[in-house]
């Protein structure tokens, strides 16, 4: 069985105190950091550049920092995380003008690439980049804002690419991000999905290690 990832978005931590946040976080048993990265163009609201990722890298090296990008272009900023300290780089393909150019750029600076899938696109904007490929981030609300409700829907949608990732490149990971919580995440497990991306549904709990060990129990029942 794969290996399954929760990722904690820090688009919900205390920003006031957030290298803190982000070590009490992963001590707490977070696998990584989802770092949420907004233009106020692309998405309507504007959080993190490249030099929180680099602070980030600085103080907690050893942790694996996922950067989503949420903005319109992507080319630059893409150079601009890598360089910072980014594992892993995902982008929308409604962003970018060359999909395959940019998921180049991204694993020939030393990065994983991801893809994010909007709750309204189609899988069709997977077809021929299987190859070019490490994950899939299947978005279950509409990129913007945190504390958001799971759209129902979705859950046929991780399912279907589920499929067509086994069809096509069993290897690449779907994570799933947007009101997770642990009501809902066994069923979205049991949908296909193996990375988990939480923002208040860790931190804005009381306690994170006991939050966690919750998540991780419905992922084991």
């Amino acid at each position: 069985m794969r290996n399954l990832i929760i990722s904690a978005s820090i688009l919900s931590a205390d920003m006031g105190c957030l290298a803190k946040e982000s070590s009490a976080v992963l001590q707490a048993g977070a696998d990584s950091l989802h770092i949420d990265v907004m233009d106020n163009h692309f998405v309507p609201n504007l959080t993190f550049g490249p030099l929180v990722c680099e602070a980030l890298h600085k103080h907690l090296p050893k942790t694996f920092l996922d950067v989503h990008l949420m903005v319109n272009p992507v080319d630059h900023l893409i150079n601009a995380f890598a360089k910072a300290g980014a594992d892993q780089i995902i982008f929308h393909p409604e962003a970018s003008s060359d999909v395959l150019k940019n998921l180049k750029q991204i694993r020939h600076l030393g990065c994983k690439a991801g893809l994010a899938i909007n709750p309204q696109t189609s899988l069709n904007c997977l077809n021929n980049l299987w190859d070019h490929l490490d994950f899939i981030l299947m978005m279950s609300v509409n990129p913007g804002f945190a504390e958001q409700h799971f759209i129902p829907e979705v859950l046929n949608k991780i399912s279907a690419t589920k499929q067509l990732l086994s069809t096509h490149k069993p290897s690449i990971r779907l994570g799933v991000d947007g009101g997770i919580k642990k009501n809902n995440i066994r069923e979205i497990a049991k949908m296909g999905a193996d990375t988990f991306i939480l923002g208040s549904g860790i931190f804005h709990t009381e306690n994170y290690a006991f939050t966690l060990t919750e998540l991780r129990s419905q992922l084991t029942l």
